[in-house]
């Protein structure tokens, strides 16, 4: 196993009033791949939201590689982050404008060839003329695979992907849960109440306070 990547220390948050998580302490490793099961509204998504800085708990604290979470350091963060939010309408117009547009930024240190691009699109069962296509022509289950493909491109070492398999028939739900938890190097932090994740990755953590 390798080193302490990621730490949430002593986490708590109440919505509305009411106490969700208290206390909450999870360290992961390095090559690492940990499933986070819990009722609705538990905290499973507000984890990731704290790890990418978008929002802070009531109390507690998060560290990324030994650094705790903080403005100096979140973009760095981000860069080694591919997150695969819950709600798959992230975007509009264009696919392959989408595409370009995301590997255009700054933060974004590799570029994404058409090869590769239609590489991994053939991996997920999706062809290359989907790239002409609009976004919200997309079915969920193929705005899942493509983004999905997309977290691949970015070449990043830890994925965070939240119910990344919610639209997708058995056979692709087990297919990308293969894909994503075979590369020992690779960190994944995955919200899912797919089975085909928990037979297959190295430990499972349960969210939320018990009642």
């Amino acid at each position: 196993m390798g080193q302490e990547l990621i730490q949430f220390e002593s986490i708590s948050v109440s919505y509305s009033g009411k106490k969700v998580l208290e206390d909450f302490n999870l360290s992961v490793f390095e090559g690492e791949k940990i499933l986070l099961k819990g009722k609705s509204g538990c905290g499973k998504s507000t984890l990731f939201s704290y790890l990418m800085g978008y929002s802070k708990p009531d109390s507690g604290n998060v560290f990324f590689n030994g650094k705790p979470l903080s403005p100096l350091i979140v973009g760095n963060v981000r860069t080694n982050i591919s997150y695969v939010p819950q709600n798959a309408d992230v975007a509009e117009g264009n696919i392959r404008d989408f595409i370009n547009n995301i590997f255009s930024f700054s933060s974004v240190s590799v570029s994404a060839d058409e090869q590769s691009v239609s590489d991994i699109l053939s991996e997920f069962s999706l062809d290359n003329s989907v790239l002409d296509k609009d976004f919200s022509d997309l079915s969920g289950g193929e705005k899942q695979r493509l983004l999905l493909a997309v977290s691949i491109l970015l070449d990043r070492n830890v994925f965070l992907l939240d119910e990344p398999t919610s639209s997708l028939d058995s056979d692709m739900k087990e297919k990308v849960a293969e894909y994503f938890t075979k590369n020992p190097s690779s960190t994944l932090l995955i919200v899912s109440h797919d089975p085909q994740w928990e037979k297959i990755v190295d430990r499972v953590v349960e969210v939320g306070n018990k009642v």
